[in-house]
């Protein structure tokens, strides 16, 4: 059966006037993942293609999530998806996160976990690597900086205490939050998750410079090293 073309439906079934009609609410992901492609080809609806690209993720449901694992060329390896379409999506996923952490950040408390959690949540939790954020503090418990340390792999995360706390003293902080991500979705801590978190706790109280928590994020849930007493 031939697709129909966003030309040849019904005016009320297409994405821009059922925004105008009913709100953006009402659409479909690929309906709103159409809008922002605005074209599809000859052979093929501006919706068509974006359900393409919601392909099926691991658990073989689609969803809006599945574009946060695409690279450009990725994108550009999907069947009409050029470079310019393909910039397109990851300027939305990249703004969709500046937004998600603009908003958490009106709650961000750096000595409560569950807001500094949130506040990196979408930066980390859809990194494919585990990537490991220093957070600087000064003797009030605001931020100074923050920065990523390393990338590790799927499941490594690469900790030097030595890099660390050299970072931390270069930029005059007196505390420090380690933060960083599990791309399986689960935040419990590895047996070298808790013993990098002993050696960074040890040789910060040496130089005077604490850490004041290790947050792991995983799938919209973290665990925090302070909250379950695991900093001593």
């Amino acid at each position: 059966m031939k697709k129909k073309l966003i030309k040849e439906m019904e005016p009320e079934q297409r994405p821009y006037e059922k925004v105008l009609t009913f709100g953006t609410e009402a659409l479909t992901d690929a309906e709103l993942l159409a809008i922002i492609l605005r074209t599809g080809s000859k052979e093929e609806s501006s919706i068509d293609l974006a359900d393409r690209i919601l392909n099926p993720g691991p658990d073989g449901s689609k969803t809006i999530l599945n574009i946060f694992d695409y690279e450009i060329e990725d994108l550009m390896k999907i069947k009409g998806i050029g470079k310019v379409k393909a910039i397109q999506i990851k300027a939305v996923v990249e703004l969709s996160k500046r937004i998600a952490k603009t908003k958490a950040g009106e709650k961000l408390d750096f000595r409560d976990p569950e807001t500094i959690a949130l506040y990196y949540m979408e930066q980390l939790r859809h990194n494919t690597k585990e990537q490991i954020v220093l957070i600087m503090l000064d003797s009030a418990c605001h931020m100074i900086k923050d920065k990523i340390i390393s990338i590790g792999t799927v499941n490594t995360a690469l900790y030097s205490p030595r890099e660390i706390l050299f970072e931390a003293l270069r930029n005059n902080a007196v505390n420090i939050i380690l933060m960083h991500n599990h791309p399986s979705g689960d935040p419990k801590p590895s047996t070298s998750d808790m013993e990098a978190t002993v050696r960074i706790r040890d040789a910060g109280n040496l130089v005077g410079i604490p850490l004041l928590d290790h947050i792991i994020v995983g799938d919209r849930n973290y665990y925090s090293f302070k909250r379950e007493g695991k900093l001593g």
